[in-house]
């Protein structure tokens, strides 16, 4: 049966596998995510490393997709997390960030409005234990030598209201931490702080961090020994 007789719920799935009926973690999802979970997996290009600097400079992170069979695990995962943990914050807070407090024990940096004669910013990434880095655990569909990482805080990044983008500060407070920690051990990288209507985690303040080609022993460094969720699922 060609692909595109088959309901997107059947697509990328062996034929052994096939539910009788959508299951209930693809009920209700966006058309936007039935058209990428539709889409057989062998008909999707992962992007470059050259296309993911693109994307982030230009600020199109909404064209990050991920592979059409993950986002599908990964819909199944958060369903499952739902039940389970009540709220995926619950699951981030307590299983992979493990925090017991959410409060910060850092002092939040308070800007005073001269940012262009500044030198350089007071640092809010001042406590290890309000930081904490690990594997995007649902990473998107880019190429096996591009690692994607998430930076979580305890205290938060500020978004211009009317934009929902980083304030010029907040920028350059998360650039100039990424710059201290990274740049300093891999050559190529970029990050960035999804549009608040992108991101999937609301109440955990983060951003995201993408390395090409890092040592592996500076990553088991960074994460300590991190292993993302799609490497657990099953």
């Amino acid at each position: 049966m060609p692909h595109e007789e088959l309901p997107f719920w059947l697509v990328n799935v062996p034929r052994d596998q096939w539910p009788s009926e959508c299951p209930d973690f693809l009920r209700d999802i966006s058309d936007k995510d039935k058209g990428i979970i539709g889409t057989p997996d062998e008909e999707y290009r992962v992007l470059r490393w050259d296309e993911v600097r693109a994307i982030v400079d230009s600020n199109r992170v909404d064209k990050f997709h991920r592979l059409p069979s993950e986002l599908r695990r990964y819909r199944q995962f958060t369903h499952r997390l739902e039940r389970d943990y009540g709220s995926i914050m619950n699951f981030i807070v307590n299983e992979r960030l493990k925090w017991g407090s959410m409060e910060p024990r850092g002092k939040p940096f308070q800007f005073d409005g001269a940012f262009d004669t500044l030198p350089g910013l007071t640092s809010i990434f001042t406590r290890a234990e309000d930081i904490k880095i690990l594997y995007n655990d649902w990473p998107y569909g880019i190429d096996a030598d591009i690692v994607h990482l998430v930076v979580w805080t305890k205290f938060e990044l500020d978004d211009d209201p009317d934009t929902g983008l980083s304030t010029a500060e907040s920028h350059k407070q998360i650039d100039e931490y990424v710059q201290k920690t990274f740049a300093t051990k891999v050559k190529e990288l970029v990050w960035f702080k999804n549009w608040k209507s992108l991101k999937s985690v609301h109440a955990v303040e983060h951003f995201h961090v993408m390395l090409y080609r890092p040592d592996a022993a500076f990553l088991r460094e960074i994460t300590n020994g991190d292993v993302p969720m799609t490497e657990k699922f099953e």
